[in-house]
């Protein structure tokens, strides 16, 4: 009886003294990975938006790019460390698609979502010459000419051939999919004329379309993009997906203290709220976002509900969403 009092007075401490150095949260430095690699898109968006979480919190985040597996690595290493808080994982969407294409088993509900901090907007573009004016146009051309017009693409589970998956689930969009290493080289690929078209995040095309090197004919969701008509003026069907796009997001492990959640929630927040990284945001064609807790989970949810069901009617993914608990959308 007395080992097990003593026992219980052990577990008892424990408990307080972690709850104690979580009220404290953070007592010192945090560590901060980054999915992808140096000069990328979510390498960028991290970067702009740690300094003000650093000054909300009081302590520096050092950053590590820690890229490879389609995301995997980094959100496997984080899983792997002590659920206190102080590593934290810079992360984008792909950990939504990992179990559905049987990359791994971890994805962002093994996690807690600190912030999802914005999504990007993605456009349909083509070069000047080409005669569409509107996505309406490029269809009709698209179902009279199967296979004739080519889409540059990223390889299965990129944006561009995700896009062309939901389309193809609500209209026939018989196109050819030529694949290149990056949004980069898809558009060189458009803009010399060894393709027609590119679904392609708003930042990787924007400088190109006020050159007058490109046009978009579409955004896709279900608002304007400046002046760019959304998709669903031509195809009210797709709207059923949006918004849609790449996204990045703020994680810690989901065993987290609660204090700790709490203190780096209300950092985060604050620092998206920044009027010059909200500027950052803007100049890259990205939404800003800021959702955590329960609106977090619910967007992070229905993200991959879409994009797993998705691949899945198109004959792509390797395993059933059903089996995996994924919502039908």
């Amino acid at each position: 009886m007395k080992l097990i009092r003593t026992t219980m007075a052990a577990l008892a401490s424990v408990a307080i003294m972690a709850s104690a150095s979580a009220q404290g949260f953070p007592e010192r430095e945090l560590s901060g990975i980054i999915q992808w690699g140096a000069g990328g898109a979510t390498d960028v968006v991290s970067r702009a938006l740690t300094p003000g979480a650093e000054e909300a919190l009081g302590k520096k985040i050092v950053l590590q790019n820690k890229p490879g597996g389609v995301g995997a690595i980094a959100t496997n290493f984080i899983n792997q460390q002590p659920s206190d808080g102080y590593t934290l994982l810079f992360g984008a969407e792909n950990p939504q698609l990992h179990p559905i294409l049987g990359i791994s088993d971890l994805d962002y509900s093994k996690f807690y979502p600190v912030n999802i901090v914005g999504r990007g907007n993605v456009l349909l573009v083509t070069t000047p010459n080409k005669p569409w004016a509107s996505f309406k146009d490029l269809l009709a051309d698209v179902q009279a000419n199967p296979g004739k017009i080519k889409q540059a693409s990223t390889g299965t589970g990129g944006l561009p051939f995700t896009v062309g998956a939901m389309i193809s689930t609500v209209a026939k969009f018989p196109v050819t999919s030529v694949p290149f290493d990056g949004d980069g080289p898809g558009v060189t690929a458009l803009l010399g004329g060894h393709v027609d078209l590119m679904f392609v995040g708003a930042g990787a095309a924007a400088e190109h379309i006020k050159a007058g090197r490109l046009k978009a004919l579409a955004a896709i969701d279900a608002k304007p993009f400046g002046d760019v008509p959304p998709i669903t003026q031509d195809l009210p069907a797709l709207g059923k997906y949006l918004p849609w796009g790449p996204f990045y997001g703020v994680f810690v492990k989901k065993d987290t203290p609660d204090a700790a959640k709490t203190r780096l929630t209300e950092a985060f927040k604050k620092a998206v709220d920044d009027p010059k990284f909200k500027e950052l945001m803007a100049a890259r064609g990205n939404v800003v976002m800021n959702l955590s807790g329960a609106e977090a989970e619910a967007f992070l949810k229905k993200w991959q509900s879409v994009t797993a069901w998705t691949y899945q009617e198109v004959g792509v993914a390797k395993k059933n969403p059903a089996d995996l608990g994924i919502a039908k959308p």
